[in-house]
């Protein structure tokens, strides 16, 4: 397989006359739409589990093949779409909209060479098998977009082709780390529950000749499903001796994710100095708790030879380690969620802090079969489909700890602290800036929308809640709020320096819970997240730090004109662009 990624060039066309290039700007566009369609279809037709997700149903009957010979013929065919790009498209001649979308999709092309051809999960990560043994059926059931019978039929061709793509599995894992095989693992019995007794409910409608194929083809499903069970456990395992951290493939994949207006080094000199900005703050606010807290020592006189960093890491835990007594059991973790969220809106309207979406937003359990290190989860209208219904999933992550790590979990989500996380994960979160952008995006926007301006977004927006005094200034609450953005930074911190360094386990849990005053149980989760998810967990501070640096450059050209409303409602109206486009965006 090639392992170098395809070089894109584009020239650079100079233009005359501009009613020249309005007579053209149709053709160039529909020449652009035309390749970026042909790049979709075969796209969805390699990936016709995702295709489903997505709601392009064409290939509704077809599974993964990810034998090496149909990559490499998958592969030529996006060298072709390149070449296209580059010899038929003019760059310079689109709509400046569609220039945009050039940009997109080049990026996108580029994204999806790098996972395929560097990554490599079909050769080093089990956990991209389970996920298209759990999704593959499981997207034709879960929407009622056509007739039962009709998904019923697609599904039956599918299950006819599950034995020889699990076959492949087997044979193209090579030596994966033995992190993702041990979830992989760990996820598989609920894979098995999903085809033994979660499908046969979903059919209970179903005509009696389009179950019984079904029914035939689904029993030889489950006997290759626990066959690759056991090869998961006897086999890979013993053989995963592979490296997750992605090296050099991390920072790329950073830049076509993210957009950033900053490189990591940049962002890493930033997220240093804010460090210790966060951690004096959060002193600040405890020293006066401290004080009546059983005081291991005068903070009017301090030892001689203590440093500051040896000060913060004393008094800022003594602190917290006494008001996590409030805290919700796990019994109302969920209630207290959703009535927090309530207090939210009610603030919102009463305060006129944000413009809210005119789509409602439900707050449900996580499905069990998702539950892994991800504490939430934002379900959208796919991005084939004209609107739709929004919610966001919770996971009961302690659910399946050990009771002292369970304790330890419910510790970091204290009544001071799932205020603010609400509003950062819950409402507005994601969900405001993931509604607004929608409204003006492209096909190629809705697939590939700008994680780091969604999820920093909400990290903004929290400051907002902060500032505008929701819960009354509440100085616990202000404590676990500089907790949660000194998070949001270590995450950052953290999964640069385990992917492209060699940052342990134990130096980052240790990070995470002496300089970041997180719980056990919580920097755990956090690492098998970063493990597991390169680049997510650095989303939330990329996007903050760009918002604040547009905010910065749009307040000074606005001066007392300036709004913060304002500014958040055209940042979400241009779409879900990438950070460098918004700052352009912003400046025209």
């Amino acid at each position: 397989m090639r392992k170098k990624l395809i070089a894109v060039m584009f020239g650079v066309f100079i233009l005359a006359g501009f009613g020249w290039l309005s007579s053209q700007q149709n053709g160039e566009d529909a020449k652009f739409n035309k390749t970026l369609e042909t790049y979709l279809d075969a796209y969805w037709k390699f990936f016709p589990t995702a295709a489903t997700l997505a709601g392009y149903h064409k290939y509704n009957d077809k599974l993964e093949d990810l034998a090496e010979s149909n990559i490499e013929d998958y592969l030529k065919t996006v060298d072709k779409v390149s070449a296209d790009l580059v010899n038929k498209v003019s760059r310079d001649k689109l709509s400046p909209e569609a220039q945009i979308d050039f940009d997109l999709l080049r990026d996108a092309i580029e994204l999806n060479l790098l996972r395929l051809e560097k990554i490599v999960p079909q050769q080093l990560n089990p956990l991209f098998y389970n996920e298209i043994l759990l999704q593959n059926l499981r997207g034709l059931f879960v929407k009622e977009f056509a007739p039962l019978d009709a998904r019923l039929k697609s599904a039956t061709e599918r299950a006819k082709a599950l034995p020889v793509f699990i076959k492949t599995a087997k044979t193209e894992l090579k030596s994966p780390p033995k992190e993702f095989t041990e979830e992989a693992i760990q996820i598989f019995p609920a894979i098995l529950e999903f085809y033994r007794i979660e499908i046969p409910k979903l059919i209970e409608n179903a005509g009696v000749e389009a179950k019984s194929k079904f029914q035939a083809e689904l029993g030889k499903v489950i006997i290759a499903l626990e066959d690759y069970q056991r090869f998961l456990q006897a086999e890979l395992l013993a053989r995963s001796t592979g490296n997750f951290r992605l090296g050099e493939a991390h920072q790329r994949m950073f830049q076509l994710t993210s957009g950033g207006l900053m490189m990591l080094n940049e962002l890493g000199a930033r997220a240093t100095a804010d460090a210790k900005n966060l951690r004096r703050e959060m002193f600040l606010v405890c020293s006066s708790y401290y004080k009546i807290m059983d005081p291991k020592f005068d903070l009017e006189n301090l030892p001689a030879n203590i440093t500051q960093d040896q000060l913060f890491n004393n008094v800022i835990p003594h602190v917290m380690n006494r008001i996590k007594a409030d805290q919700p059991t796990r019994e109302e973790w969920f209630n207290k969620i959703k009535s927090t969220t309530e207090d939210i809106k009610a603030f919102i309207a009463k305060q006129g802090l944000l413009d809210v979406p005119e789509e409602p937003l439900s707050v449900e359990l996580m499905p069990v079969l998702d539950r892994e290190s991800r504490l939430t989860k934002l379900i959208t209208p796919t991005p084939y489909e004209q609107g739709g219904p929004y919610s966001v999933q919770i996971n009961p992550y302690f659910e399946n700890l050990p009771a002292d790590l369970a304790q330890s979990f419910m510790d970091q989500y204290t009544n001071h602290l799932l205020p603010i996380w609400t509003i950062r994960h819950v409402y507005p979160g994601s969900f405001f800036a993931a509604a607004f952008t929608s409204k003006n995006a492209s096909l190629i926007r809705k697939l590939h929308p700008n994680q780091a301006l969604l999820q920093g977004w909400s990290l903004f927006a929290q400051d907002m809640f902060v500032y505008a005094g929701f819960n009354s200034y509440d100085l616990k609450q202000r404590l676990c709020e500089l907790k949660l953005k000194l998070e949001a930074l270590m995450d950052f911190q953290i999964d640069v320096s385990v992917h492209e360094g060699s940052t342990t386990r134990e130096q980052a849990i240790r990070l995470m819970t002496v300089n970041g005053f997180q719980t056990s149980a919580e920097a755990a989760r956090k690492w098998n997240f970063i493990v597991l998810h390169p680049n997510e967990a650095s989303y939330s501070y990329i996007g903050y730090q760009a918002i604040l640096d547009i905010e910065r450059e749009y307040k000074a050209a606005r001066g007392e004109a300036f709004s913060q409303k304002e500014f958040l409602r055209k940042l979400v109206n241009f779409g879900p662009l990438p950070l460098r486009i918004l700052r352009t965006k912003f400046s025209q």
